[in-house]
């Protein structure tokens, strides 16, 4: 597998799925550059959601397919926004409008009451029907803050702070993002089991 369908059109994603795949010379392009549009995300958890656009990635374009669901989920909101993360302001919500609601959303909950963590679900299909779809995930504990500090990143990258650093996603060297974050490390499980010829 040297080359891959990525199944989003988020040009941040793909840039970090990039870098971190980089040393193993695969080639990631974007489904929306394929002329694929995502499909409906009807699953109930980021494992589901991953798998539904690995295969239609996978099956519009004949290549294999990576696909990852991944999300913010809020103690205090009951694991809000969760799956719903890149839609939490609604369907066609950006970045801005979706940390905004979530400001809005814990207004008044006290920062040691705003625990949070990052998930994602990493799939690798080989084709569309695949019956083993290589599945990772991993998680990244953190806390809301009550307003953005940084200009990296992506998501909600500028109100989750890292308490062990003291610092926020959007404030990590990208190289010591993707050794932390939740993409990262399911990034590197992926790798793992590729290299033991899973």
């Amino acid at each position: 597998m040297r080359r891959i369908v990525v199944a989003t059109g988020n040009r941040g994603k793909l840039a970090e799925l990039s870098r971190l795949l980089a040393p193993t010379g695969i080639e990631l392009c974007a489904q929306s550059d394929m002329g694929i549009e995502p499909p409906e995300e009807t699953g109930l958890t980021f494992i589901e959601n991953a798998l539904l656009k690995a295969r239609h990635a996978s099956a519009g374009t004949g290549m294999p397919a990576l696909a990852d669901d991944s999300g913010l989920a809020v103690d205090a909101l009951g694991g809000a926004p969760g799956i719903y993360s890149a839609r939490y302001a609604g369907e066609h919500a950006d970045d801005a409008a979706n940390n905004r609601k979530l400001l809005e959303s814990l207004a008044g909950v006290e920062p040691d009451a705003r625990t949070a963590r990052y998930h994602c679900a990493l799939v690798l299909l080989r084709h569309p029907a695949d019956p083993l779809p290589l599945v990772c995930s991993a998680s990244w504990e953190g806390r809301i803050l009550g307003e953005p500090r940084g200009m990296g990143g992506f998501g909600y990258d500028p109100l989750f702070l890292v308490p062990s650093l003291g610092l926020t996603a959007a404030e990590l060297d990208p190289v010591l993002k993707n050794q932390l974050s939740h993409r990262g490390r399911a990034l590197q499980m992926l790798l793992a089991a590729l290299e033991g010829g899973c």
